[in-house]
């Protein structure tokens, strides 16, 4: 069985960052105080701050200040921790176990949060919070698997209906 970044970089094409230094993950893990899901920073380390299908918003914590997502994190913790804003989530924001990690983003309107796995044998999980309803989507399954779903145009909260004819498509976002 393929893994879901194989199946990824077939649907998605050749990544052209292939990032390898630990620092700027080392950093966010000293400010926030949590290891993001192996399967993410793989995705994240291969591909950089993209924007995927003209409409989802991925970032590297080494993206220039524009599109880095230490500072995204930052920035959208403290915008969900709000009490206006939060009430639009399924629980806080946050890096403690069950809270919401804010990692992505959708022209369309959504924001796309990883939960916090209450104990390390349990897999993290996708949470996408739609605004403009608002509500929100849990998905049973990994980023990898949850981006994996999305680039074959799987209902997974986020639609996308920008594929070129061929195949999905990224920009690296400078």
């Amino acid at each position: 069985m393929r893994s879901a970044f194989a199946e990824i970089r077939s649907l998605l094409g050749e990544p052209g960052f292939d990032w390898t230094d630990p620092a700027p993950w080392d950093g966010m893990r000293r400010e926030f105080g949590i290891e993001f899901p192996e399967d993410f920073r793989e995705i994240v380390d291969a591909y950089g701050s993209v924007c995927v299908n003209d409409q989802l918003y991925v970032e590297h914590p080494a993206g220039h200040l524009l599109h880095n997502l230490a500072e995204s994190v930052r920035r959208d913790l403290e915008l969900f921790r709000e009490d206006d804003m939060a009430e639009y989530l399924p629980g806080p924001a946050g890096a403690h176990p069950g809270e919401l990690m804010p990692v992505a983003s959708a022209v369309t309107g959504e924001s796309v949060f990883l939960r916090v796995p209450e104990d390390s044998s349990v897999p993290w999980r996708v949470v996408v919070v739609e605004f403009d309803s608002p509500a929100w989507t849990l998905h049973d399954m990994t980023f990898g698997e949850w981006l994996l779903a999305y680039l074959r145009g799987e209902d997974v909260t986020v639609r996308s209906r920008r594929f070129p004819p061929d195949r999905p498509f990224f920009q690296p976002m400078d």
